[in-house]
């Protein structure tokens, strides 16, 4: 059965009531049914809810359905995105551990690296290359885990599936971690290529609609239930009502992702020929350095695209604030397009030397290219950079 298919037909068991649609089960707790079975569920002879915060039908079936479509043994869901990268660090790691990460991530994961985890005596190697000799080298004694997006935020760039399999095959005891947030099950599947965790901010791409909050992680089993363990007793837990909102929009996902890609290319293929932009990137432009890397393990580019803007932050400036039908805002992958400002907002913790070592300068603008009829998406972007450079 296809993915997307299981996606639309996973539902938790109907009620007596015969309904259509999974109900929301906005419960705290769970009742027993006597005494011996409360002691059986805690004592774990017996299968069944308990606690929201231990589980809930509701992010049951949320994560049945990621799980279906990312081919995964097993998933825990969060309140966030950035919970779930969190989760994922702090159950599985201890003092004097080291992981090596993609030097391209998230500005919040990189404050988790460089803030956070030296407080317990986890230390980080930044790798830049997509050799596997430069990951290799970067592998120590103490090395727990690998960590990288594909495609990074902002800057999309591809790290290579197929080649960090099999260093993981030749050092079994690495976990390998990544965050599929701009890719989405849809379009690439990294359990396939043999890593052990897949994290995703579902706030994204998978509700869709800019919504609500949620993070999922899926992979081994083994690695799950420590990390179970570890939200049991310290709460990140996704709420019922958002987890009934985003298994709802996973059964579009497929559908808006076929969009978003569609729209995005389209875009990006316009904004190359724009006198007023000195750089686009895009995983399917041609131009684009790991354009073959893109074909090969991503069936479509996906809805991000960045790009640079000649005159740097105040010609920014001017062209976010002329902009008529797209938003502005942090966040990504809404039905709606969005322009971001990584060098003040999303990157903004990271210094001028870290931002330069991503490829985000001044001028640097981040489009979450929405499902809109793509002649409006570019109109606007158009009519923007012009009266900018008007100004």
């Amino acid at each position: 059965m296809d993915n997307q298919t299981k996606a639309i037909r996973e539902q938790i068991a109907r009620s007596h009531y015969r309904e259509h649609s999974s109900p929301i089960y906005l419960t705290s707790s769970f009742i027993f049914d006597n005494a011996e079975q409360g002691r059986a569920i805690f004592a774990e002879e017996e299968i069944g809810q308990v606690y929201s915060r231990y589980g809930n039908p509701n992010t049951s079936e949320f994560i049945k359905k990621v799980c279906d479509m990312e081919g995964a043994e097993s998933g825990i869901a969060f309140a966030s995105g950035m919970a779930a990268i969190f989760a994922s660090f702090a159950a599985l790691l201890r003092s004097g551990d080291h992981i090596i990460s993609s030097r391209a991530i998230f500005g919040s994961t990189h404050q988790i690296f460089t803030e956070l985890l030296p407080r317990w005596g986890i230390q980080t190697t930044y790798v830049d290359s997509n050799t596997p000799e430069a990951w290799e080298n970067a592998i120590q004694d103490n090395t727990k885990m690998i960590f990288l997006e594909t495609p990074s935020n902002p800057g999309l760039e591809l790290f290579d599936l197929e080649m960090l399999g099999k260093i993981k095959l030749k050092y079994p005891h690495i976990i390998l971690n990544v965050d599929n947030c701009f890719a989405t099950p849809c379009l690439q599947t990294p359990i396939e290529y043999g890593f052990d965790l897949v994290s995703h901010s579902a706030t994204k791409y998978m509700d869709g609609q800019g919504r609500v909050l949620g993070g999922v992680i899926v992979g081994r089993k083994e690695l799950i239930e420590q990390l179970m363990f570890f939200v049991k007793n310290t709460g990140p837990t996704l709420s019922p009502f958002n987890a009934w909102v985003l298994s709802k929009g996973l059964e579009t996902l497929s559908l808006r992702m076929e969009r978003h890609s569609s729209n995005a290319l389209k875009v990006a293929l316009a904004l190359q020929n724009n006198k007023y932009i000195e750089l686009v990137s895009y995983p399917y432009l041609i131009s684009h350095p790991q354009y073959e890397l893109a074909k090969k393990q991503m069936k479509a580019g996906g809805g991000i695209v960045t790009f640079t803007i000649k005159g740097g932050y105040e010609k920014v400036k001017s062209f976010l604030d002329s902009l008529k039908m797209i938003l502005i805002t942090s966040n990504l992958g809404d039905s709606r397009t969005i322009a971001t400002h990584p060098a003040s907002t999303t990157h903004s913790k990271l210094n001028e030397n870290e931002r330069s070592q991503l490829g985000i300068t001044p001028g640097t603008i981040r489009i979450s290219v929405g499902l809109e009829a793509v002649e409006d998406i570019i109109a606007d972007i158009d009519q923007a950079l012009q009266v900018s450079n008007d100004y």
